[in-house]
């Protein structure tokens, strides 16, 4: 595979999306070693998305963000950031002499910042005073609105596998859906009274 690199790697059954964080408990003595790379020598690390719909072979490229809590028998809590997509082509049960696994990846190199068209950007911000989000950053990218969607492990595998021009329309749908499912709930609302 041209532009492959290799990395260690976290096989796990989720899918980060570019600029989440994401909290995980490292308790393995194979990963309380990549944990202890990671901060020592910041280095980064693949979430692999093991599961079986992941028939492109994807996963996150992540950093360390901070450890939360240590634990008396060495486990921790974390927090993990995702800075990019990669398409993996081989996974290997260690990582050079360490006892995790590694594996040959390339990156996307996705534009973690980029920003929604109008329409999403209009769609969305109605979307947040919708669920009484009034506070809210001035701009945000469409990797933001995916992760505020609360997308499934589904929807995120299909979004992540979406050429550019289609992630907008992707969002669009989904906000759409949201907005309904929250009207409906409020019409709900006025149909049963309290005794």
């Amino acid at each position: 595979m041209d532009g492959s690199v290799h990395i260690p790697m976290f096989p796990l059954a989720i899918l980060p999306l570019p600029g989440e964080l994401v909290p995980l408990h490292i308790f393995e003595p194979r990963y309380k070693q990549l944990l202890q790379d990671a901060e020592l020598h910041d280095i980064t690390f693949g979430i692999y998305f093991s599961h079986e719909m992941n028939q492109a072979k994807i996963g996150s490229l992540m950093r360390l963000e901070s450890i939360i809590k240590r634990y008396p028998g060495g486990e921790s809590d974390v927090i993990v950031k995702c800075q990019d997509i990669f398409s993996m082509s081989k996974l290997m049960q260690t990582y050079k002499s360490k006892m995790y696994p590694g594996a040959d990846v390339q990156y996307r190199n996705v534009d973690v910042n980029r920003i929604p068209s109008l329409a999403l950007y209009e769609l969305f911000v109605e979307y947040l005073k919708n669920r009484n989000i009034n506070q809210h950053v001035a701009t945000f990218s469409v990797y933001q609105v995916a992760c505020e969607l609360s997308l499934d492990l589904g929807e995120r595998y299909k979004f992540l596998q979406l050429p550019d021009e289609k992630v907008d329309n992707f969002l669009l749908n989904r906000i759409r859906y949201q907005l309904h499912l929250l009207s409906s709930e409020e019409k709900s609302k006025d149909v049963y009274h309290l005794n």
